[in-house]
C-alpha cells in the first residue's frame, strides 16, 4: 500500500511538470486531457486513503468469539452458600442424644420433658451449606434444585469425618405459569420467615412443608396473584396410648392448597387454605377425616429507606399438625381398632418478628412465637401440647455477601400431662451467599 502511493505520488509530480513544460507549446485540448487525468489520480488516492483508514480501524477491533463457541442450549445457573454455625445449648429435664436434629437447630417437639438438668452441649456443624442449580431455555421452560446436608441424619460422625448426606430439598420444572414437582407447600409464604442464625427461626409458629405438588399461579393485576396446588397427602397419627407419630402412607387424595398474595410498596400480605382428606388404613379396619386450615401472614417495611420491617404469622385449623411447627403436633388420634374413631386435632399458631436496621451492614430481630394443640379426650398423656420460645439477634456483613450473626434463644415444651422442658441456646453463624 506504502508503495503504491509513493509511486501515484511520483507520478502526478511527473505529469505537473510535464504540464508546466509543455503548457506554452500545446493546445488547450491537451491541457483538458491532463486536467482529466489528474482528477483521475486524485479519485483514486481519496479511494487508496479510505481503504487505508479502513483496515485500521479493523486492526484495532477486536475479534468476535469462534463461531464454535457461540452456545444456543439452556442457561444455567449455580449458586447456594456456605454456612457454619456453633450452637451451645443447655436443657433443664434432660439431654438429647448424639444425632438428634435438634442438636443442629431449634425443633420445639425434641425438647427434652421429664428428665434431669444437665450442663452445656457444645456443637459445631457446617450441615446448612446449600448448593442450587438454576435451568432456563429461553422459551418459558425452566428448572431448578436446591439441596443440602441438614435434612437427612446420619451418615457421619463427630469423631472423625464429620461426612454427612446430601438430601434433597426443592425439585421441579416449571412452563408458563405451572410448576411440577417439589417445592415449599403452597399454604406456606416463606417472605415472611424472619432472618435468624437457625435453620428455620420461629419454628413453632410457622407453617413449614416442601414436598411434590402441581400448582398453577394467576397474575390477577394491581399486586394481586392466586396460586392453587394439589399436593402429597400424608397423615401423621398417634393412638391412645403412644404419643409415637406415626406416618401412615394410606392416603387416598391429594392435599388442596391456594395462596390469595398482595405485593405493594407497603408490604407483602398473603392468605392461604388448606383442606384435606386424612386416612388410616391398616388392612382390617379404616377410617376417614376432613381437615382444613387457614393461614395469614405478612411483611411490612417501615422507617428510612425500609430499613425495618415486622413480619408476622398467624395459623389455625383441625387436622393440618404436619404443616405446623415441623409437625410438633399429629394430624388425628386414632387407635386403629374396630369402631374406633378418627378425631383431628386443633392446631393454633404465631409468631411475630421486628428487624432494626441499625446501619447498612448492621441489623437485629426480635422474634416471638408459640403453637398450642387442642386434642381430643383420651389422647396420650406425653403427647406435645404446646410451645413457645422468644429470641434475639445480631447481625454484621462485613462486605457483600457476607453474614455473621450471633443469637439468643429460649424455648420451652410442655406435654398434656403439664410436664414441661426448656431449652435455652446461644448461637453463632457465618453465611457467605454465592
Amino acid at each position: 500500500m506504502r508503495y503504491t502511493l509513493i509511486g501515484l505520488t511520483s507520478a502526478v509530480g511527473l505529469a505537473l511538470a510535464a504540464g508546466s513544460v509543455s503548457a506554452q507549446q500545446t493546445a488547450p485540448s491537451e491541457a483538458a486531457v491532463l486536467e482529466q487525468r489528474l482528477a483521475a489520480m486524485e479519485g483514486e488516492m481519496s479511494r487508496l486513503r479510505a481503504e487505508l483508514a479502513g483496515l485500521k480501524a479493523e486492526k484495532a477491533t477486536p475479534p468476535g468469539p469462534p463461531q464454535s463457541a457461540q452456545t444456543t442450549g439452556p442457561a444455567l445457573r449455580f449458586g447456594g452458600f456456605l454456612k457454619t454455625n456453633a450452637l451451645f445449648s443447655r436443657y433443664d429435664s434432660g439431654d438429647l442424644a448424639t444425632g438428634s436434629l435438634g442438636r443442629d437447630f431449634y425443633l420445639p417437639s425434641q425438647i427434652p420433658v421429664g428428665g434431669v438438668r444437665e450442663h452445656s452441649d457444645a456443637d459445631f456443624i457446617a450441615k446448612q451449606t446449600r448448593l442450587t442449580v438454576s435451568m432456563d431455555s429461553g422459551s418459558g421452560l425452566g428448572g431448578y434444585v436446591e439441596a443440602d446436608f441438614q435434612t437427612t441424619p446420619g451418615g457421619g460422625s463427630e469423631r472423625t469425618t464429620n461426612g454427612y448426606n446430601l438430601a434433597l430439598r426443592r425439585a421441579y420444572i416449571t412452563y408458563g405459569r405451572w410448576l411440577f414437582g417439589q417445592d415449599w407447600t403452597t399454604f406456606q409464604n416463606v417472605a415472611a420467615l424472619p432472618e435468624s442464625t437457625d435453620f428455620v427461626g420461629p419454628t413453632e409458629g410457622t407453617v413449614f412443608v416442601r414436598q411434590p405438588q402441581v400448582r398453577y399461579t394467576l397474575p390477577l393485576g394491581a399486586g394481586y396473584s392466586l396460586a392453587v396446588a394439589l399436593e402429597n397427602p400424608e397423615t401423621a397419627s398417634i393412638t391412645p396410648t403412644t404419643a409415637t407419630l406415626i406416618e401412615n402412607d394410606d392416603d387416598r387424595l391429594p392435599d388442596v392448597t391456594a395462596r390469595l398474595s398482595l405485593k405493594k410498596p407497603y408490604g407483602d400480605f398473603a392468605v392461604a387454605v388448606l383442606a384435606r382428606q386424612l386416612a388410616v388404613d391398616n388392612g382390617a379396619v379404616g377410617a376417614t377425616a376432613s381437615g382444613y386450615g387457614l393461614s395469614l401472614s405478612g411483611k411490612v417495611p417501615f422507617g428510612t429507606k425500609a430499613r425495618h420491617d415486622l413480619r408476622f404469622m398467624l395459623t389455625g385449623g383441625e387436622g393440618i399438625g404436619r404443616y405446623v411447627g415441623l409437625n410438633f403436633a399429629p394430624d388425628v388420634v386414632y387407635a386403629g381398632t374396630p369402631g374406633a374413631k378418627m378425631e383431628t386435632v386443633g392446631i393454633t399458631s404465631s409468631f411475630a418478628a421486628v428487624k432494626l436496621g441499625w446501619t447498612p451492614r448492621l441489623r437485629s430481630t426480635f422474634a416471638a412465637s408459640f403453637l398450642s394443640g387442642d386434642y381430643p379426650v383420651g389422647s396420650p398423656a406425653l403427647a406435645s401440647k404446646s410451645a413457645q420460645s422468644l429470641a434475639a439477634n445480631l447481625f454484621f456483613t462485613p462486605v457483600r455477601g457476607l453474614d455473621l450473626g450471633i443469637e439468643l434463644r429460649t424455648g420451652k415444651r410442655e406435654l398434656l400431662n403439664g410436664q414441661s422442658g426448656r431449652l435455652d441456646r446461644l448461637e453463632l453463624a457465618a453465611k457467605y451467599a454465592y
